[in-house]
């Protein structure tokens, strides 16, 4: 049995990775790798024919994990692509949205060429709708904790990980010659107690984890509620202040997330109403997709659903629709909650309303996830006191303020709990992934520490189970 990291090694996105047993290959995720030091179209660089891998598992929607299965695709694989009902719904919204932006991108680059009287090499879409419609012809969707057979040697089993709807730990029974062996890949790790979605579940026992490693000597505030840290926010810059929030929100997930411990919060009177907007159509498309799947969150989501009604509906919610309508809420001079997508400011309509309120001391910006180096919000976020946004240079005059409490991603504890719950004489490696090199140093000190060996895998270095 082999494994080769193919991506997120030493780094965050672009998560790949190659099982191989008995000749049969297996490629765990094939997320894009949008390292800002790489260029799109070296997603098609793949270091293996595509045509040549039997079956793809995917644990969770996220672009950096689902992302270049278009790719993989339209260069000749032909296989199936196996994950949760929900992960496949969520992908096709996500990898259909990844087809605007590529052309979005191409468009403005023709224009700028034009503008600068240049020949124009602007960079073609990875790959089109058509692509995109090829792929999801090719998913098969597995029920969580049910084991499925992929070969007469290997068997997945899909473990709920928490993070986002549908997302999973693939779980691997390989006989491998003779020997069983289990290897399991974590996907994303999520949180406890995280608003609508169940808390992950132990993995069984493994001989090898491929771990992420996002958080690795990172801790989460402790003490301190999703509820309690939006209730000290709000209060001060829509009720004390009277202006707005404006909230940078990954349309999928962690606006779910939020929307739901608003609903909470103004339901209980915790805080008198505030008007919100829910200005992402990627986002309303997504909660149908979590209201699908109603079964799938958690206990507290389905009991207030009992009781109360729709987690994701309440009185002064509005999801906002078209352009025009999103335009609209400018006008809105009320005291107002905006929750718009990209999370990183990199496009979407977020920037229209962070162009008209910047300069704006009675507006309040809220990151609640993170931000990679190089992007509009961490420029924000350390400080910048003028930022570019839509061919202008704005001063900064809101307040910007960050919260990790909506982080969907668990902390160092968290991960370390997931190793250390693995008994010492049977996980014999823990290779990490998913994280940038100081987190995953931070966590393998910690796990050899514990007792267990750990590894930091170079991209594309084959190791032998």
């Amino acid at each position: 049995m082999k494994l080769t990291i193919h991506g997120a090694a030493r780094q965050v996105t672009g998560s790949m990775h190659l099982l191989e047993v008995n000749n049969y290959k297996i490629l765990v995720d094939c997320g894009l790798d949008y390292e800002r030091d790489r260029q799109l179209h070296t997603n098609e660089d793949f270091p293996f024919n595509p045509a040549d891998i039997d079956v793809v598992i995917l644990t969770h929607a996220h672009i950096d994990h689902s992302g270049n299965l278009p790719t993989l695709v339209r260069l000749g694989y032909e296989g199936q692509i196996l994950s949760t009902a929900p992960t496949a719904d969520l992908t096709e919204l996500l990898l259909l949205d990844s087809v605007s932006i590529f052309m979005n991108k191409a468009h403005k680059g023709r224009k700028h060429s034009r503008n600068r009287g240049k020949h124009s090499n602007a960079q073609q879409p990875l790959y089109l709708q058509k692509h995109v419609m090829d792929t999801m012809e090719r998913f098969v969707t597995i029920g969580f904790n049910k084991p499925f057979r992929l070969t007469g040697d290997v068997e997945l089993t899909f473990i709920p990980a928490g993070h986002l709807l549908g997302a999973a730990a693939a779980v691997l029974k390989i006989n491998d010659n003779g020997e069983e062996k289990t290897i399991a890949f974590t996907g994303d790790i999520g949180r406890k107690n995280y608003p609508v979605l169940n808390d992950p579940e132990p993995l069984p026992p493994a001989d090898y984890l491929v771990s992420e490693a996002t958080y690795g000597g990172r801790y989460h505030t402790k003490g301190k509620t999703v509820e309690a840290a939006l209730v000290e926010t709000i209060e001060k810059a829509c009720i004390k202040e009277q202006g707005r929030l404006i909230i940078p929100a990954f349309s999928i997930g962690r606006t779910q997330s939020l929307v739901f411990a608003l609903n909470k919060i103004f339901s209980s009177g915790l805080l008198p109403p505030v008007k919100v907007f829910v200005d992402s159509p990627m986002a309303t498309m997504a909660t149908r997709v979590f209201r699908k799947y109603h079964y799938l969150v958690n206990d507290e989501a389905q009991e207030f659903y009992n009781k109360q009604g729709d987690e994701f509906e309440f009185d002064n919610l509005t999801y906002v629709e078209t352009l025009k309508d999103s335009r609209q809420v400018s006008n809105y001079f009320e005291p107002c909650i905006i929750i718009s997508s990209a999370g990183m400011l990199e496009g979407g309509r977020i920037q229209d309303h962070l162009f008209y309120n910047i300069q704006n001391y009675y507006c309040t910006i809220l990151f609640i996830g993170y931000c990679a180096k190089g992007t509009l919000g961490h420029r924000l976020l350390r400080g910048d006191s003028i930022v570019h946004i839509k061919d202008r240079d704005l001063a900064v005059y809101a307040t910007v303020k960050q919260t990790d409490v909506l982080s969907a991603h668990g902390d160092h504890d968290d991960l370390m709990a997931n190793v250390l719950s693995q008994a010492k004489g049977k996980l014999k490696k823990v290779f990490l992934v998913h994280g940038e090199t100081s987190s995953m140093d931070a966590l393998a000190v910690a796990i050899e520490e514990a007792g267990y060996q750990a590894i930091v895998p170079e991209k594309g270095v084959a190791y032998l189970l």
